[in-house]
């Protein structure tokens, strides 16, 4: 009878070639990393949707509970004209190229306050609130431009010329665009300065700025909207708009 071989040996016991475990071994290596790259994409995806969107439910759910706090402070308060800085918001911020609709503004500008879903104004007391006081000054306010409510998404469709109004208890601040930065430094501070020279103008006046990130989905520069007050209409019992906001 003829020896058999270690190969035939093996075949009879059932143990595998040295190269087919070899082949199983990568085999299962390449399902495992696999699967390990579905369940990653998976995790990525629910984190984009998650700051994309669900972050926007929820701060548009923030921000119009404060609104309606802020909006029924005016109807029941007696703190009179000029009574501009509550806790709860300033007043509301209307840009229809946006089309976002009324944006509250509340005061500071740090991400515990923007991710409320509203719109905030810098403190700096040479550009705060300098013109709702009837001097001159540089209202300057920043919003995310994606997630957290993304009130200035579409700041990008703001031109030369459109209106911006800000709404208080008391008066429609009607500013005309007149500048605009597509892109600059975050850390340009000069687009924020009481007398914006980088919008091209060279006197005092009554300005308003507005600030976000640009591009779309990142926070490398920012993107800058200038606008000079052309007047202020005073509220009546019934709350009617400008012309401007139609």
């Amino acid at each position: 009878m003829a020896a058999t071989t270690d190969q035939e040996e093996r075949a009879e016991a059932g143990v595998p070639e040295p190269g087919h475990r070899l082949r199983g071994r990568i085999a299962m290596a390449v399902s495992v990393f696999g699967e390990l790259l579905i369940t990653a994409g998976l995790v990525l995806g629910l984190f984009v949707v998650y700051s994309l969107w669900w972050t926007n439910v929820l701060a548009d759910r923030k921000a119009n509970q404060q609104a309606d706090k802020v909006r029924h402070e005016w109807e029941t308060s007696d703190t009179g004209p000029g009574a501009l800085d509550t806790k709860d918001g300033i007043g509301f911020l209307h840009v229809p190229a946006m089309n976002n609709g009324e944006v509250l503004v509340r005061k500071g500008t740090s991400t515990q306050v923007l991710n409320n879903g509203v719109a905030g104004y810098y403190t700096d007391p040479v550009k705060a609130m300098l013109p709702m006081t009837g001097k001159n000054g540089n209202f300057t306010l920043a919003a995310h431009r994606d997630g957290h409510g993304a009130k200035f998404h579409n700041i990008d469709k703001v031109r030369k010329g459109d209106p911006v109004v800000f709404e208080t208890k008391d008066d429609w601040y009607v500013y005309k665009v007149f500048a605009i930065l597509p892109e600059t430094s975050k850390y340009n501070v000069k687009v924020v300065a009481g007398l914006p020279k980088q919008a091209g103008v060279t006197k005092p006046g009554r300005y308003i700025t507005l600030t976000t990130c640009t591009p779309v989905y990142t926070s490398e520069y920012r993107y800058i909207v200038w606008g000079k007050l052309v007047r202020v209409d005073k509220v009546n019992a019934k709350r009617t708009p400008p012309r401007e906001l139609g």
